[in-house]
């Protein structure tokens, strides 16, 4: 089964923390988003591998994007 994590903002990427085939668990950050001076880290609600990665450092979402797929 696979979660796809949506971005919650219109943000800035600021950094990306997990690669193609890392292993994550439930609650660790994937990427790092900026808005507006704050740091805000988008987290996996299931553990898994991180199966892709949609967006980039640099790269600027809007409410609902793509930023990660993860599968259990």
């Amino acid at each position: 089964m696979a979660e796809e994590v949506r971005a919650e903002m219109v943000a800035n990427v600021w950094k990306v923390v997990v690669g193609v085939g890392d292993s994550v668990a439930a609650g660790d950050a994937l990427v790092i988003l900026d808005s507006m001076k704050m740091e805000i880290p988008v987290i996996s609600e299931e553990g898994g591998t991180v199966a892709s990665i949609a967006v980039n450092e640099g790269d600027v979402v809007q409410d609902g994007d793509l930023i990660a797929v993860v599968e259990s």
